[in-house]
């Protein structure tokens, strides 16, 4: 594992995280971007919260990439994908502490035989200028490279996205998904009578233009660099309206689920999306719905876990690494993380449960409750979308959501 740059800001702060990765037909070489949700209060302190914003507590203990979705690090489950699509190269830029994740990627380089390298940018450069940092090593070839934003989760296309973006021969290829209130998000609309050249982009539209928004997954020529100066700037309103200024720019359609995960409510929603893809697999790791515990399916359960008596679990749950379920829980649209435990007769619904967080006998959680690193619910305590951060002991009741220093 080799750095190509050093010494990130230590006030540096951001909640973009991308992913630049090469690639081709067979790809070979992939750049991977991902900014740490954290920052410290010194250089020499360890890292410090920041709770005004929506982030959760699970990423003031361990960065995004690393937190299990799915029973699975979010990092894992992109990695996988690369290698499956014949990546052998990744070059991974981080904004701060590359030392947090690189005992994660040293035992990924060797499970999946591929090679990790580590860019820190030196100052906040966007979303496009990280590509540009990264420019000499992009251009070693002209395999063309892929851009995902580390925090969407769905099926990762990438043989059939390298495969569409060489067939139409332009600078750089989009994928898109569909949703059903595009008035949310930036719209992408086509050229007249064709079904992938983009025309334009439209922010929130007030009227129906189209459905389809940007699903944070890209393939771009290295010509696309040329595009680029070394300086904080964005690959979406800089780089992109450029591109369809010229006619360079298409969309894919992406199947299957898609969900950016960024947040705690979208966390679960994609965690009940993600299940319910394994369920329409058959994927064996999933719990039968036969057991008597297993109510509504979709259920994860990690082989170490244990669960008590007069249990109902589901549907949509994951229970991760040493997770110990009391008697008579309910649990319903929740993910435990290892080491968590439920105690009797408690009720948890739409919940992350952090590492090594207790929640209490006859304790009700619900309403995107986030629970984070070594978190304790007392008995009979209600928390009602609460957001605690870590190494807290709730001994009363919340009763409208709030974040718990």
């Amino acid at each position: 594992m080799h750095p190509i740059a050093k010494d990130a800001p230590a006030n540096r702060l951001s909640c973009l995280q991308l992913l630049f990765l090469s690639a081709a037909l067979a790809p070979a070489f992939a750049l991977w971007y991902v900014v740490l949700d954290q920052r410290p209060a010194s250089r020499s302190a360890p890292l410090r919260p920041v709770v005004a914003n929506n982030r959760s507590p699970q990423t003031l203990t361990m960065p995004k990439p690393l937190v299990e979705f799915g029973n699975k690090r979010m990092i894992l489950h992109q990695i996988e994908a690369l290698a499956a699509a014949g990546v052998t190269d990744i070059v991974l830029a981080v904004n701060y502490r590359p030392e947090v994740m690189e005992k994660y990627l040293r035992e990924y380089e060797e499970q999946f035989g591929i090679n990790i390298t580590i860019s820190i940018e030196s100052e906040p450069l966007g979303t496009a200028g990280p590509l540009k940092l990264a420019e000499e090593t992009l251009s070693k070839d002209d395999t063309p490279f892929f851009v995902l934003n580390s925090d969407v989760t769905c099926e990762y296309p990438f043989k059939e996205l390298a495969a569409f973006h060489k067939s139409h021969g332009d600078e750089g290829t989009i994928v898109v998904t569909k949703v059903e209130e595009p008035s949310k998000y930036g719209v992408i609309v086509h050229k007249p009578n064709h079904a992938s050249r983009i025309d334009r982009f439209v922010e929130k539209p007030v009227e129906f233009v189209g459905n389809r928004i940007n699903a944070g997954i890209y393939i771009l020529n290295t010509s696309v660099l040329k595009r680029i100066e070394l300086r904080p700037t964005s690959i979406e309103q800089e780089t992109f309206p450029a591109m369809v200024k010229d006619g360079q720019l298409h969309s894919f359609d992406l199947d299957g689920f898609w969900m950016d995960v960024g947040q705690p409510k979208d966390f679960l929603t994609g965690t009940c999306l993600y299940l319910s893809s394994l369920t329409k697999k058959g994927n064996k790791t999933l719990s039968s719905p036969s057991l008597p515990y297993v109510h509504g399916g979709n259920v994860l359960i990690d082989p170490s876990a244990k669960i008590g008596k007069n249990c109902r679990i589901g549907p949509n749950v994951t229970i991760g690494p040493d997770v110990v379920v009391g008697d008579g829980v309910r649990l319903q649209r929740c993910v435990l993380l290892s080491g968590s435990k439920v105690k009797d007769h408690a009720w948890v619904k739409s919940t992350i449960v952090g590492w090594n967080s207790t929640v209490g006998k006859w304790a009700r959680l619900e309403n995107v409750t986030v629970l984070g690193d070594d978190v304790t619910i007392g008995d009979e305590i209600y928390v009602n979308g609460g957001s605690i951060l870590p190494h807290k002991t709730i001994k009363a009741n919340v009763d409208v959501p709030a974040i718990i220093m």
